[in-house]
C-alpha cells in the first residue's frame, strides 16, 4: 500500500443514540463513497450494533431488514418483561438480527472491531475486544432501565453510553489512518421546543373547533414530566461525555449529528436517518478535505 492509500485509512468510532444511530449506516457508506477505508471501528450502544455489523460484512443485509421494520414489527420484536430493573428482555431482537447475521468471536471479525458497556456494580467502563460478538453488542445496548442487563463473571452490564458514548479511545489505530467519530448523541432540543410552541400558538390561535378542543385538552406543559425531565437529563450528561471525549482524543473529523425531529425510538425511520448520516458525513468531509 503507497503512503497516499494510507492517508485514506480510517479508525472508525460510533456514538451512542439510540435509533439515531441509524445515521451511522449513512456515514459508513458516505465515507467509502468518497474513497475512504475503514480499517477498524469502536462503538457504543446503537454504534456498537452497527459496528459490529459492518465489521462482520453484513451492513447491507441490516439496512434492507431496517427497511422492514414498522410500528408492528417494532412490537413483535419487544419482549416485554416488566421485571423491577428493566420492561424488555432484549433478547428477541437480537435473535432476528442474528438470523442474517450469524454470532462469531470478535477476534475472527474481518475488521479490527470493540465496543464498550458499563459495569453497574463498580461504575467502570468494560471493552470487548474478543469472545462472542453479539454477547458484547447485547452488553453495550442495555440501556438502563429499559434492557435487561447482562450479567457476565461477577458484573452486570449495562449500555456502554453511561461512562464512554463514543469511544474515540479505544478504537484500534495504526499509524498514518484518520481518526473520525460519528456522534449522534446530541438532540436540538432549542428547535424541538421552538416547534412544539409554535404548534401550541396555532392551536391556540385557530378558528377550527377540533384545534380549539385541543388547545382545550393539551396542557402548556405537557411536554414536561417526570419522564421527559429525567430523559433530557440523561441525554444531556451523555452529550457533555461526548463533548469532552472528543475534546481529550481531538479526532481529525467529527460528524456530529444533532437531531431536532427524530428520537432514540424512531427505528421505523431508518431511510431518513441514513439519509441525515450521509449528508452530514458528505459536508464533513468537505470541510476536512479544504484543510488538507
Amino acid at each position: 500500500m503507497t503512503d497516499e492509500q494510507s492517508k485514506r485509512d480510517i479508525a472508525l468510532a460510533l456514538s451512542s443514540g439510540g435509533a439515531r444511530g441509524l445515521a451511522h449506516i449513512g456515514a459508513i457508506e458516505e465515507l467509502e463513497e468518497q474513497g475512504y477505508r475503514i480499517t477498524s471501528v469502536a462503538g457504543c450502544s446503537m454504534g456498537a450494533l452497527i459496528g459490529g455489523v459492518y465489521a462482520a460484512g453484513k451492513l447491507k443485509e441490516f439496512r434492507e431488514w431496517m427497511k422492514t421494520i414498522d410500528r408492528k414489527k417494532m412490537l413483535e420484536l419487544t419482549d416485554f418483561s416488566f421485571s423491577l430493573n428493566h420492561i424488555v428482555k432484549g433478547t428477541r431482537i437480537i435473535e432476528a438480527i442474528m438470523e442474517f447475521v450469524p454470532d462469531m468471536a470478535i477476534e475472527d471479525l474481518p475488521i479490527p472491531y470493540c465496543c464498550v458497556a458499563t459495569d453497574w456494580k463498580s461504575g467502570r467502563e468494560v471493552v470487548f475486544s474478543k469472545g462472542s460478538l453479539f454477547e458484547a453488542i447485547r452488553a453495550s445496548i442495555s440501556l438502563p432501565s429499559f434492557y435487561e442487563p447482562v450479567q457476565k463473571d461477577g458484573m452486570i452490564l449495562i449500555d456502554g453510553g453511561v461512562v464512554n458514548p463514543i469511544p474515540l479511545n479505544r478504537v484500534k489505530r495504526k499509524a498514518g489512518d484518520i481518526l473520525v467519530g460519528v456522534d449522534v448523541s446530541g438532540q436540538d432540543y432549542k428547535t424541538q421546543w421552538e416547534v412544539q410552541h409554535k404548534a401550541s400558538e396555532r392551536r391556540k390561535h385557530s378558528k377550527s373547533l377540533a384545534a380549539q378542543v385541543l388547545d382545550k385538552l393539551i396542557p402548556d406543559n405537557i411536554d414536561f414530566n417526570y419522564y421527559t425531565v429525567l430523559s433530557r437529563t440523561s441525554s444531556l450528561m451523555i452529550r457533555q461525555n461526548s463533548i469532552l471525549m472528543a475534546k481529550l482524543m481531538k479526532p481529525d473529523m467529527l460528524v456530529d449529528i444533532q437531531m431536532s425531529q427524530y428520537d432514540g425510538f424512531d427505528y421505523d425511520k431508518s431511510e431518513r436517518l441514513i439519509a441525515i448520516g450521509k449528508t452530514k458525513t458528505l459536508q464533513t468531509i468537505s470541510k476536512y478535505e479544504g484543510k488538507v
